[in-house]
């Protein structure tokens, strides 16, 4: 590894050893969650969670105004296979019609990957949804890891650093990646509210769609430095 005169890392290591770490912690911890999930551990945190987020006495009752329910919902249909297909293949087409075929295939790839990847491990794990509260919207498949915050992860991520790239300013930069967290982790806790996922679920779908994402972000960048891409290349 090649150090400068004063010690410090050269732009491009310092570069790869965020993207390893990127990778690397996210996946730890999602491990850690999916051993305590196999070996049926319970998390203390995932009862008082879901609990704490209904009504005293009442739990078939989330706290809160009368309106909060059906704005939760509202926002966790922003991490659904539907609307997520639909900003995907909206955001495909507009790079092919700028000519752009490899960072369309990459997004496509990207997110596809993780909708293989995401109903992979449901089937691997297949743990049932949460029993504590009565859930506020139908579900039909296992609960670990969350789908809609695997999904959202890996496609917002994805999308913010794309768009990044395309801006000369670090505020604009910064600001584009803030939003695409911020609709990630909205809809993760919108699940917690309805009811329809531990927060381990949660957290596992976070994870492990943050780590995909910055895999297949790291992937990109090498591909690029070999010149067969321009996926993140911005004009």
């Amino acid at each position: 590894m090649r150090v400068s005169h004063k010690g410090a890392l050269s732009g491009s290591e310092g570069r790869f050893i965020a993207g390893l770490a990127a990778i690397a912690i996210p996946l730890f911890v999602f491990g850690a969650i999916a051993q305590d999930v196999v070996e049926g551990e319970p998390f203390a945190f995932d009862k008082a969670a879901l609990l704490g987020l209904r009504q005293p006495g009442n739990p078939s009752v989330p706290i809160g105004p009368r309106w909060l329910p059906e704005a939760a919902r509202d926002v966790t249909s922003l991490g659904s296979m539907t609307v997520l297909g639909i900003v995907l293949f909206g955001v495909a087409g507009y790079l092919l019609l700028e000519r752009r075929r490899a960072a369309a295939s990459w997004i496509l790839a990207a997110v596809g990957g993780g909708v293989l990847l995401e109903n992979g491990l449901k089937l691997l794990f297949l743990r049932p949804r949460p029993e504590i509260v009565p859930a506020a919207v139908q579900v039909f498949s296992a609960s670990f890891p969350s789908g809609h915050a695997t999904m959202s992860a890996i496609a917002y991520l994805t999308l913010g650093v794309l768009l990044a790239r395309t801006q000369e300013t670090f505020g604009v930069r910064l600001y584009v990646m803030a939003l695409a967290i911020l609709l990630t982790f909205a809809v993760g806790v919108s699940r917690i509210y309805l009811g329809v996922h531990y927060p381990s679920d949660v957290l596992a779908g976070w994870c492990i769609g943050a780590a995909w994402a910055a895999l297949c972000w790291a992937a990109a960048i090498w591909l690029q430095g070999r010149g067969r891409g321009e996926a993140l290349r911005p004009h």
